[in-house]
């Protein structure tokens, strides 16, 4: 990756012209050959950026132009970048990036609540995951203490589409005799509160749970009743 900083001016033509006047900024040219323009406000958007693939053409001993074109179908994108001072110029070998690891999204809630589907519900034990239907699989499926049949929704962030599809997915597992009386949880890191009131309406049961807290990594808060 090269980054410059220096006092450019910046032109776009394409599907539009637009001109960033002369100013201090960074250019960020990636091996992939994305180029972005920084300003230092603006948060982590680009003032302006070209998108692989491109091809770079630079100028002058000391890089006085850089020109980035892109094709788009018929016609052409460019980056012209007219360079009037560079105050640095780096480059770094970044190697082979590593992939992105997401921690607490809704497959790790929910490998986490099989493991422990008391959080779910007072003595509740795990039948099966991804307990299957003609509609689609429902999370856990789970027995209570009296041996009931409890089907438990599981998502990061409840809303009212999480209810509806508990909802189809009880109406459709009540059609067996033998799970007639089939409950539903669900169960959510948050759950909005039209969700909860609709949830509460029609008879579902919600938790609120803390994978932290699930994985055993910290203590629940404590409640003090005075």
């Amino acid at each position: 990756m090269r980054l410059i900083v220096a006092r450019c001016e910046v032109t776009y033509t394409g599907r539009l012209t637009a001109v960033l006047p002369e100013a201090l900024r960074l250019l960020m040219i990636k091996s992939d050959g994305s180029v972005m323009v920084h300003a230092d406000t603006g948060g982590y958007k680009p003032q302006n950026w070209m998108t692989p693939p491109t091809a770079l053409e630079f100028e002058g001993e000391l890089l006085e132009r850089l020109v980035v074109r892109k094709h788009a179908g018929k016609t052409e994108d460019r980056l012209d970048i007219r360079i009037a001072e560079i105050l640095s110029d780096v480059t770094h070998d970044m190697g082979e990036a590593a992939e992105l690891e997401k921690d607490g999204v809704e497959a790790h809630l929910q490998e986490a609540l099989a493991d422990a589907p008391q959080f779910c519900g007072e003595g509740f034990r795990l039948v099966r995951r991804e307990w299957p239907t003609d509609i689609g699989p429902v999370d856990l499926m789970c027995r209570d203490e009296d041996d009931g049949w409890i089907a438990v929704e599981i998502k990061r962030v409840a809303t009212i589409d999480a209810v509806e599809q508990l909802s189809r997915y009880l109406e459709r597992i009540r059609l067996d005799p033998a799970m007639a009386e089939c409950a539903g949880v669900l169960a959510a890191q948050q759950i909005k509160p039209q969700a909860r009131t609709l949830a509460e309406a029609r008879g579902i049961a919600c938790v609120e749970v803390d994978l932290a807290v699930v994985r055993g990594e910290r203590e629940p808060d404590l409640t003090l009743f005075v």
